[in-house]
């Protein structure tokens, strides 16, 4: 750990950035090089300029002005609150890159709202849902996730995540969902309300039709041979609850993976090791029923922490599990999720060894084919079986993490990994992921075009969603419930790769993870200034290249850059490159003025933010200016949290607590 006789080894600010309680003196390094701005620096100013009055028009479009939807009436079931959330996650995401203020309001205006209208309906109860799936939970608190990156300081938000993680570390009554003793969530359906033992024919009343066309959850249904299940018959509805309540509500399964978040959620507010020591520990206990399970993960155990309890001792076949149609693409993402949780906190990566083992154990089921190899996503009664292509947005999303070999190996090895670097058109669910493979190779040294590419792509796409909203004409009340979520004009995929360095967040319920991020140091708040666009050119285990632009002609700028999405890296040094448009490689810089290469010193940064310092870099952008830095840094190497540049944990006010009426009988 640095020592506190740490000194500053280059200029800082003449004032420090922060409270008396914070403050930290930023390294400056300044810009000389005046020049056009490249194309992608253009295209990406412009795109978060189209995306923030499209999502303004969207809010208009479909919210009233306090931000409730134009809908039903009532809105029977226990699913449908995550979709709403879904809809407006893009506010403020856009404004955490640098969106206008307004973004902010109105993100907290629509979670407000959404909240107060779906607890209306009866699906949420003290904010949260009541009991459902942790693959929506995952969905819904995609807003809830990236309103704090918004906004830290808000004691609303902080408040929440605490009474939330409540609900999952037994420290609320009313929602015991966690069996301490035996490391398990106690169901798959959990909530403010608890765990949900015994489903009813009105909680899947909405889903019915839908799953009229997925394969039967149970292989013993009577007269249902497949390859679709009549959700809808009302004989066969009844058998299916009947076999649900017996086999499949009691106990755990890996999408509870997915409620780390959550408490990394808490832990990234609070500094509490409670939080971290439940994240580390319920992964632990999913790997080491793996190991029982001869390494592969069982999809259920029962509330005895046994395999198969109430599936005659068969590892497969629990909810959203091995047999359901989503198969291995939900159990992986869960069990991703937890992991690269697991290294945030834990700061090893040795946290990722349980996706590895997972990844692997289908890679060697699978079969080669002339197409490259097929990996099985479901197991069945009968065995492995639905052999697809393996999706390439785990495995990248652990590299992005790790940049170890091994996982660089697994993306490698992946069927059509050569051709890799063009950006599809695809639209993924809620404009989600659907490019990380092609990031992928961009940031490794394919396709320089990329950035340029992506981020047009989601301008046209952009462009066909808002047609689509002005020619929207239908009746509110006949509306599905993802019609939000399908109408969203925010698409941030190309805004996160380039400025961030990173694939987008994986999307049921995973936290946005960073290369770097930025800050406004005028403005003090996060996201990129005014005219100001980045690009990460290069990722590796020790280092990232940015390029900084103003693209104004007028205002000089001042970014600071961050180490990590969660301030979880450290800066050691930063060496000032030659312009890529430059062939002498010389970006104008004055030695005697700014050095190339600036020896960041930790040990002074230490003492500046006391224990568990991040350090961060400000870099003075004047008009139409331009800088390339290779930021060598050590990943992991910090407290993760919530904290900015201006204000830390330690500065927060203490947590409003209710009134304590249990002596008096209350």
């Amino acid at each position: 750990m640095p020592s506190d006789q740490s000194v500053p080894t280059e200029r800082t600010d003449d004032a420090t950035d922060g409270t008396d309680a914070t403050a930290v003196a930023i390294p400056v390094i300044g810009s000389h090089e005046v020049a056009d701005p490249p194309e992608w620096a253009l295209l990406q100013r412009d795109l978060l300029a189209a995306s923030e009055q499209a999502a303004l028009e969207f809010v208009d479009r479909y919210a009233r002005p306090d931000g409730t939807l134009p809908w039903r009436e009532s809105w029977p079931g226990m699913d449908g609150s995550d979709d709403p959330y879904e809809g407006f996650q893009g506010l403020p995401m856009l404004y955490l890159l640098g969106g206008r203020s307004e973004l902010l309001a109105l993100a907290r205006r629509q979670w407000d709202a959404i909240t107060w209208q779906w607890t209306e309906y009866g699906q949420i109860h003290r904010e949260f849902d009541a009991y459902y799936d942790w693959m929506h939970h995952g969905e819904a608190n995609n807003l809830l996730y990236l309103l704090a990156l918004a906004d830290p300081t808000s004691v609303k938000e902080r408040r929440r995540a605490v009474r939330f993680a409540g609900f999952y570390t037994g420290e609320d009554p009313e929602a015991a969902n966690y069996d301490p003793v035996r490391r398990l969530i106690r169901s798959p359906l959990t909530g403010s309300r608890g765990p949900r033992f015994t489903v009813t024919a009105e909680d899947w009343s909405t889903h019915r039709e839908v799953l009229d066309n997925y394969p039967p959850p149970f292989e013993d249904l009577p007269g249902v041979t497949g390859p679709t299940c009549p959700w809808t018959d009302d004989a066969t509805y009844a058998h299916i609850l009947e076999r649900m309540n017996a086999r499949m509500t009691r106990g755990d399964v890996p999408l509870n993976l997915t409620a780390t978040s959550l408490l990394t959620h808490a832990y990234l507010f609070t500094g509490d090791v409670r939080y971290r020591d439940w994240v580390l520990d319920y992964r632990a206990a999913w790997r080491e029923r793996a190991e029982r399970n001869g390494g592969l993960l069982p999809d259920n155990v029962g509330p005895d922490d046994v395999i198969g309890q109430f599936m005659d001792g068969a590892w497969w076949g629990g909810y959203y599990g091995w047999r359901w149609p989503h198969g291995a693409h939900q159990i992986l993402e869960a069990v991703a999720i937890a992991c690269t949780n697991g290294v945030l906190l834990g700061g090893t990566l040795s946290q990722l060894d349980l996706i590895r083992s997972q990844l692997d154990a289908l890679w060697d089921l699978g079969q080669d084919t002339v197409d490259g190899r097929i990996v099985p996503h479901r197991h069945v009664d009968s065995g492995w079986t639905d052999y697809r292509r393996p999706d390439a947005r785990v495995p990248v999303t652990c590299w992005s993490l790790s940049h170890a070999a091994e996982d660089l190996e697994r993306v490698l090895r992946l069927p059509g990994s050569a051709e890799w670097g063009t950006p599809t058109d695809r639209i993924a669910k809620a404009n989600g992921a659907a490019n990380s493979e092609h990031w992928f190779a961009y940031v490794r040294g394919a396709n320089p075009d990329y950035p340029g590419q992506i981020l047009a792509t989601n301008q046209r796409q952009l462009r066909d969603r808002l047609d689509r909203i002005r020619s929207d004409d239908g009746d509110p009340a006949e509306w599905d419930v993802h019609h939000w979520q399908d109408m969203s004009p925010v698409f941030a995929e190309g805004l996160v790769q380039t400025m961030l360095g990173a694939p987008l967040h994986v999307y049921h319920g995973g936290l946005q993870f960073a290369t770097v991020r930025y800050f406004d140091h005028l403005a003090r708040r996060p996201g990129l200034p005014p005219d100001v666009a980045a690009l990460v050119e290069h990722v590796d285990a020790s280092s990232a290249t940015v390029h900084l632009v103003n693209c104004g002609v007028d205002e000089g700028r001042e970014v600071v850059v961050q180490a990590g999405g969660f301030g979880e890296h450290h800066f050691e040094s930063v060496t000032v490159l030659g312009s890529r448009e430059d062939p002498d490689g010389n970006a104008g810089y004055d030695p005697g003025d700014n050095p190339g290469q600036v020896a960041v010193d930790s040990r002074w940064l230490r003492v500046s933010l006391g224990p568990g310092g991040r350090i961060r870099l400000r870099v003075s952008l004047g008009p139409g200016g331009r800088i390339r830095l290779r930021l060598s840094m050590r990943r992991f190497a910090n407290d993760p949290s919530y904290d900015t540049p201006w204000v830390a944990r330690s500065d927060q006010p203490a947590l409003i607590r209710s009134r304590d009426l249990s002596e008096f009988g209350g």
